[in-house]
């Protein structure tokens, strides 16, 4: 089955967003929850692009491969260890800050922006993005979001749910789903 989920993965991704070689396939394993039992993922996929995540998951339905999604890694939950056999969909790869606006107090950003990154990015417009995990300048907004997490200024600020408005989501079986808003204030 290794083989059949790493052809049609490339068939779809380029040659160097799919990882096979066992040591470094090996090094995705687990998050730094070292202690939290890890499987070996067949593949690791680094994608670029909505398309590409969304070709990824057809793939590992059609297959029935299951697919574990990761940020930076800096969790320490287990919530991103590897298991026996499954894609490691790791995120790090779609990193854009893609639009800041001021004016409505806003980001849109993709999954594998650097936390630290988008609270430099705002500071320049004059924002804060305040949620600040312990690992800030190394964890990914998309690992945050997964993993409810918060850091010293969330008894205050809140923690990185309170700063999410919508999301597209990349489902199952490759359909895209659009949810909440794109403006600070909506019904």
């Amino acid at each position: 089955m290794d083989g059949d989920v790493i052809k049609l993965l490339c068939d779809g991704l380029p040659a160097e967003a799919v990882l096979t070689d066992p040591d470094i396939t090996r090094s995705y394993a687990n998050d730094m929850a070292s202690f939290c039992p890890a499987g070996r993922p067949a593949a690791v996929v680094l994608p670029r692009t909505v398309d590409q995540v969304r070709h990824v998951m057809r793939t590992a339905t059609a297959l029935r491969v299951p697919v574990v999604p990761q940020g930076a890694r800096t969790g320490l939950s287990g919530a991103a260890n590897a298991i026996e056999g499954c894609v490691v969909l790791s995120l790090t790869a779609m990193n854009k800050i893609i639009e800041i606006n001021a004016v409505d107090r806003t980001a849109v950003v993709e999954p594998g922006v650097v936390n630290a990154e988008l609270s430099r990015a705002v500071a320049e417009h004059g924002l804060a993005y305040p949620p600040d995990p312990s690992s800030w300048e190394e964890c990914t907004i998309g690992g945050n979001i997964g993993t409810a997490s918060g850091g010293l200024c969330c008894v205050k600020y809140g923690v990185t749910a309170d700063y999410v408005l919508g999301l597209d989501v990349v489902l199952a079986d490759g359909r895209l789903l659009r949810t909440g808003r794109t403006t600070a204030k909506g019904v």
